[in-house]
């Protein structure tokens, strides 16, 4: 695709970020127009064409009463889930990052405890974050008769990086990504592979104004015109569409995850339950219960072969010298997801039986921040 304008020339201009203040507590049944009517009013504000409202998802699940008050979060995050990419034993529940039927990869699939005023209970997700964010921006651009662009914006950690962020969670009236392949940077060199993730950016930068602790939920970004187009485009991308999956997905499963889904060990499943789920701290986890969900992995499913464990060793048997060998690489790989090693000795005179010595693997990471 070729492009004529240098990058970065759209957003080379000042970008203001105002919170939307007086909001009052939203409740099952509030019109999201209102409720920001309701803040542009109390900061004196009036919206201008090309202006980008990014509204707190949980303010959208409490106007559209997508709360409940079961006690048992678990099940609750099992019904808002597509499929688990990671799961890991606390000690009093099982933390799970899941695909969750709202589109995004987070954890717990949104489910959330947090701000959710008098009543309490669990606030889930909108399945169709997009349609929210349409029929808004389509009532805001009514009232105020402006050009406008809406975000609804959640809350995230994310894969190699300490902390959360905001990111857009549905989007409609702003491009939610800003294509500069075929462009050139400042020094004239031909981009290739940058895509930015704009609406991300926005709803990053919204929420250093509204934030989770001073009950602002919604802010107005203005500066960003370029990218709130004249006419909707139907094959425009949505905030579903930010979402890797499939083939393009690098990371659907988690290190272990991976590696436990080829023995068989499906995340989420009974299975993994049976087999035991790796805590979060291997601080939390003797050796020997390691060593343990290793060798339970290794048999999943393997209709001949047993194993008697040791701290230190695993003595695998089977009916063939094949099964044995089998056995042996499936526990290397088991016992490789909880940072150990297994060295296998030389088999029995009989080739039906052989040792596993289990030492510590090192962890090749940076030291933890102070």
């Amino acid at each position: 695709m070729s492009r004529s304008k240098p990058a970065l020339a759209p957003s080379a201009s000042p970008i203001t970020v105002t919170p939307l203040l007086g909001i009052p507590e939203v409740t099952e049944g509030d019109d999201l127009a209102d409720v920001v009517d309701a803040g542009l009013a109390g900061s004196g504000l009036r919206l201008d064409d090309g202006d980008v409202v990014v509204v707190s998802s949980k303010v959208a699940s409490k106007s559209l009463g997508l709360v409940t008050h079961h006690p048992d979060k678990d099940r609750v995050v099992a019904a808002e889930t597509e499929y688990v990419v990671a799961e890991r034993a606390l000690p009093d529940r099982v933390a799970r990052i899941v695909r969750a039927k709202a589109g995004p990869i987070m954890a717990a699939a949104g489910v959330d405890g947090s701000n959710t005023g008098e009543r309490g209970g669990w606030l889930l997700l909108p399945h169709d974050p997009d349609a929210v964010c349409a029929r808004l921006r389509d009532e805001l651009a009514r009232r105020h008769g402006v050009r406008i662009g809406v975000i609804l914006s959640d809350t995230s950690g994310r894969p190699w990086r300490i902390g959360q962020v905001d990111f857009a969670l549905g989007v409609h009236g702003v491009l939610a990504t800003d294509d500069l392949r075929g462009g050139v940077d400042a020094d004239g060199r031909r981009l290739e592979v940058t895509t930015r993730a704009l609406a991300d950016e926005i709803a990053a930068a919204a929420d250093l104004a509204k934030g989770k602790v001073h009950a602002v939920p919604a802010a107005v970004v203005r500066g960003l015109a370029a990218f709130v187009p004249m006419t909707d485009d139907p094959a425009a991308v949505r905030g579903r569409d930010l979402v890797r999956s499939g083939p393009d997905d690098w990371f659907g499963y988690g290190r272990v995850e991976a590696v436990r889904a080829a023995l068989g060990v499906e995340p989420g499943t009974t299975d993994a339950d049976a087999v035991g789920i790796p805590p979060a701290s291997h601080s939390d986890s003797t050796r020997l219960d390691a060593v343990g969900r290793a060798v339970r992995a290794a048999l999943h499913g393997v209709d001949s072969g047993s194993a008697d464990l040791g701290r230190l060793s695993v003595t695998l048997n089977a009916d063939t010298a094949f099964e044995l060998g089998r056995l042996t690489a499936r526990l290397e790989a088991a016992l490789w997801c909880e940072w150990l090693r297994g060295t296998p000795g030389q088999p029995s005179a009989d080739g039906l039986s052989v040792v596993v010595e289990v030492t510590g693997l090192p962890h090749r990471h940076l030291p933890a921040p102070r």
